[in-house]
């Protein structure tokens, strides 16, 4: 394969590659350091019928004890580009593109951004995970998604075997979705055969277009909170940044930097982008007994996967079971911020409580529990197995329909697993 390293021996296990660090022995690794590299390793995977999983960061994905035989594929490209001047037009139009490819770390390209004098993905800072993921999972926080700033992507189709240049309207977002996602399930939840656990479109590179101007705006109630602004008013895009990795440090959701001394994860990232999450968790007080184990003093919540559920949208007849207090949001639609006005969003975090599984929560003996500081992450306290990470999972789920009639859906892949 051109200029990619070899497939490695199967010592490496997605533990080593994952935020919430469990998953059994991987058949191979591949490190793909250029274009050609990565098309030729799914195309031949897939014209093999090998397992294929193209991995980003490791974020978004919960995989099975037992042996993965098949190939694991790491985009290792890690280029930003300004595509045309990063200065306003005479028309006065400050729109200017930026193209990275599909390995760049995501928190790297926001620093970046910010260091060229672009607002635009300032909320969402401190996202774990790569610029490739990014667009298949419609990422979101804070009052923003990706999909307000994506122009394009370049990817390969693996079912007609050519790139394709993806606009932003091709490509179906939605709430945490995108039609790369969808081509990996029937229905929310259940894996579609041929395109899982990679979808059919595999990103090779996003084009995304920012605004020229070092201020931001304040897209969120909490995050204007946090900042003392309205809601709505622009500030420097420095300063958004800084307030939401607070924010996610806070509730346990900034991965652990340290994993990038792990030899399977260097490289990965910028040395200054691990710099930057370090400095949020270390702000936590050592007593702070939320977030730190009293015994050891080391962080209670850094191996999970993120949110873990996502927040379910009802229809008007569902919400209207739930109870008066229960939390009701508008439904995001698509690009854009629109809303699905038959279409109600509620609280995953708020069902998850209320449902008798609080912060902390775990079950006998397992060495998974809920978050201590937030109720969304399901965490690996160092013993976990996946096996007991989707016992947890599964309890938490059947609890919430048990109680509320309402089925919560996992938000990263499960390779070789399953809640049902």
């Amino acid at each position: 394969m051109a200029n990619s390293d070899a497939p490695t021996v199967p010592a490496v296990s997605f533990s080593d590659l994952t935020t919430i660090r469990v998953g059994g022995t991987i058949g191979s690794l591949l490190n793909a350091k250029d274009r050609v590299g990565i098309i030729e390793a799914v195309e031949g995977a897939d014209s093999a019928g090998v397992p294929v999983c193209v991995l980003g960061g490791g974020s978004n994905l919960l995989a099975s004890d037992e042996h993965f035989a098949g190939l694991v594929v790491r985009d290792a490209r890690r280029a930003i580009h300004v595509l045309d001047e990063a200065a306003p037009v005479e028309s006065g139009d400050r729109t200017v593109h930026v193209g990275a490819t599909a390995g760049t770390n995501w928190d790297d390209l926001i620093m970046y951004c910010l260091d060229m004098g672009l607002s635009g993905v300032e909320g969402l800072s401190g996202i774990p995970g790569t610029v490739g993921a990014s667009v298949v999972q419609n990422i979101s926080a804070y009052g923003q998604e990706a999909a307000q700033s994506v122009a394009s992507a370049e990817v390969w189709d693996r079912q007609e075997k050519r790139t394709r240049t993806l606009a932003a309207r091709d490509m179906a977002f939605g709430y945490r979705t995108s039609l790369l996602k969808a081509s990996m399930y029937r229905a929310p939840g259940e894996p579609a055969g041929r395109f899982f656990p990679t979808p059919r479109y595999v990103v090779l590179s996003v084009t995304f277009a920012l605004r020229h101007s070092a201020q931001g705006k304040v897209d969120s109630d909490q995050l204007a909170r946090a900042l003392g602004v309205g809601q709505g008013d622009e500030m420097p895009a420095v300063r958004i940044r800084q307030a939401v990795l607070g924010i996610r440090a806070g509730k346990g959701m900034l991965e652990d930097p340290a994993r990038y001394s792990n030899p399977w994860m260097l490289g990965c990232r910028e040395e200054r982008g691990i710099r930057a999450a370090s400095d949020p968790l270390a702000a936590i007080r050592p007593d702070d007994t939320r977030s730190l184990d009293s015994g050891t003093g080391e962080m209670l919540n850094r191996n999970s996967c993120g949110s873990f559920f996502t927040n379910p949208v009802l229809t008007a007849g569902q919400a209207a079971r739930l109870p008066k207090d229960a939390p009701r949001f508008p439904a995001p639609g698509g690009p854009g911020g629109g809303s699905a006005p038959t279409m109600i969003k509620t609280s995953a975090a708020w069902l998850i409580d209320h449902a008798g599984f609080h912060k902390g929560f775990a079950l006998p003996g397992s060495g998974a529990a809920l978050s201590t500081a937030h109720t969304l992450a399901l965490t690996n306290r160092g013993t976990a197995t996946a096996a007991q990470v989707v016992e947890l999972a599964r309890t938490i789920r059947d609890g919430v329909r048990s109680t509320y009639g309402v089925e919560l859906v996992p938000e990263p892949v499960l390779v070789g697993l399953s809640l049902d």
